[in-house]
């Protein structure tokens, strides 16, 4: 399999030397680039590299808040940084980067940078573990925000995004519903909807909607409804019992 590298770099002539050096290895595949950290945490989702080559100093986003918020993702890719000053190579490690590389880069270094890559990408990954978590690490924006998942009372997919909702606030971020369930194991959450994760403490009733689907009401003044569809119903009176 090929190894999916994304470059993260806004100056053109140390873009277009790492391509160019890359293009030469035979086990590599080029993903677009990108020139600013907003736009490579997009084109990650979009892209999903293996391994991204990230400049320490970008516009609207720099590179090491960029590798903080790629780190809070479920599918983080490695990263090599690349800067013009080797006194940022102790960050670099700080945030468990798998190398760094100083400007202008040398191919000789660079090759020593694609072997570790390799070597790191060829080691089985290890078994997931569901300890419940005490605190949810949430990117929203240009932050992330530390959240407790009781907290949560549900969350909801719009378009491209997901709101979480908790008993004071609101928190729109890119991850997906699938992915903060995951996060969220261990705790009484039930999607009741592809669109829809409930945490079922806040549960007050549930009421017949029509064609054998129901509504979810929430505890609280405002008796927020949730839809619940015909195909989650049965699984749902199962947790509810329980």
């Amino acid at each position: 399999m090929p190894i999916r590298i994304m470059i993260a770099e806004d100056e053109r002539l140390a873009r277009e030397e790492l391509i160019y050096l890359l293009q030469q290895e035979a086990d590599v595949e080029l993903l677009p680039y990108a020139t600013n950290g907003r736009e490579l945490l997009d084109m990650v989702d979009e892209h999903q590299p293996d391994v991204v080559f990230l400049d320490m100093k970008m516009p609207e986003l720099e590179g090491d808040q960029a590798a903080r918020m790629l780190a809070a993702r479920k599918q983080q890719p490695l990263i090599v940084f690349c800067t013009a000053y080797e006194e940022f190579a102790v960050n670099a490690f700080k945030l468990h980067a798998v190398d760094y590389l100083l400007k202008p880069t040398e191919p000789k270094r660079l090759e020593e940078t694609l072997q570790r890559i390799r070597e790191r990408l060829s080691k089985p990954k290890a078994e997931p573990t569901h300890t419940k978590r005490s605190k949810l690490l949430v990117e929203e924006n240009n932050r992330l925000v530390v959240i407790d998942p009781a907290t949560i009372v549900y969350a909801v997919r719009e378009e491209r995004f997901v709101q979480i909702h908790t008993q004071t606030d609101t928190y729109t971020t890119r991850m997906t519903l699938t992915q903060l369930a995951q996060k969220l194991h261990g705790y009484d959450f039930f999607r009741t909807h592809k669109s829809y994760l409930v945490n079922l403490q806040y549960v007050k009733e549930l009421e017949p909607w029509f064609n054998g689907a129901y509504n979810l009401i929430l505890k609280g003044e405002q008796r927020l409804r949730v839809p619940v569809s015909r195909t989650s119903v049965k699984d749902l009176l199962k947790r509810l019992e329980e």
